[in-house]
Parts: C-alpha cells; structure tokens; sequence
C-alpha cells in the first residue's frame, strides 16, 4: 500500500525512560521531514478535530551502536531521509545545543543512541537488515 517505509531504530542498552524519548523525537523528526505523509485530522462522533498523525506505520526495531552504525552507513548509501540521535543529545536542554552536540560527534561513527530512515521499502530493508524489533 505504501511506496516508503519508516523504520525508527533504538538502542538497545538504553533505559526505558531514554528509549521511549528517542523514539518520540525520531518519530517527529520523520514527520517534519515528510509533511506528504501526514494523514488527515481525526474527528470524534461530536465534530471535535484532533491533530493529524503520519498516515503510515512505523516500525521500532532495536539494535547495540554497531548495528546502529551499520544502518546509518546503509542509509547514507541509499541517500534515505535519516533522523540521527546521538547519546550527547541526552545531556542537552534544547534544539540548538542537539544541534551543536551532533556537530561535534566523529561524522563517520556518531555515538548514535536513535536513528529513523524512511524511503523507498528495498532501501530501507536493505539498511535494517538483520535488525530485530524493539520488544
């Protein structure tokens, strides 16, 4: 039914607190990075509107940093939207100190802690190979 696929990838030696942060902000990173995806508004039975949702799923797949670093290499690759989150993000307080602290990070093997890709479903696949789903 979908031409794309989403895939949001956390790691796996993360507490639950931080797992559940990662993937919230990887899942808007998709969002902003795909406004074509956006559903439409729900409405309840009384007419109230409700926000709209990313009118796809998203699948939440787990993985150590070298099964990260290895999805975002593939990523690269296929030239696939990816929404980097790398561990010094957790120490930030805002948009621009994540910003200043991805900066900073090795460009070839970030400390990543989150990572989402979405285009086309064999690129995407080709990338989360061998990766299992968050349980």
């Amino acid at each position: 039914m979908f031409d794309t696929k989403v895939a949001l990838i956390v790691r796996n030696d993360l507490a639950t607190w931080q797992r559940l942060n990662v993937t919230a902000f990887l899942a808007t990173g998709i969002a902003a990075s795909a406004p074509e995806a956006i559903g439409e508004p729900y409405v309840d039975a009384l007419g109230r509107r409700y926000a709209a949702m990313l009118g796809q799923p998203m699948l939440v797949f787990e993985a150590d940093l070298a099964g990260l670093q290895t999805a975002y290499r593939k990523g690269l690759e296929h030239d696939l939207t990816l929404v980097p989150y790398v561990h010094a993000m957790f120490s930030t307080g805002h948009d621009e100190a994540n910003r200043a602290a991805f900066l900073a990070e090795d460009a070839e093997r970030p400390d990543l802690v989150g990572l989402a890709l979405r285009g086309p479903k064999k690129a995407v696949d080709k990338a989360i190979k061998g990766l299992s789903l968050h349980r």
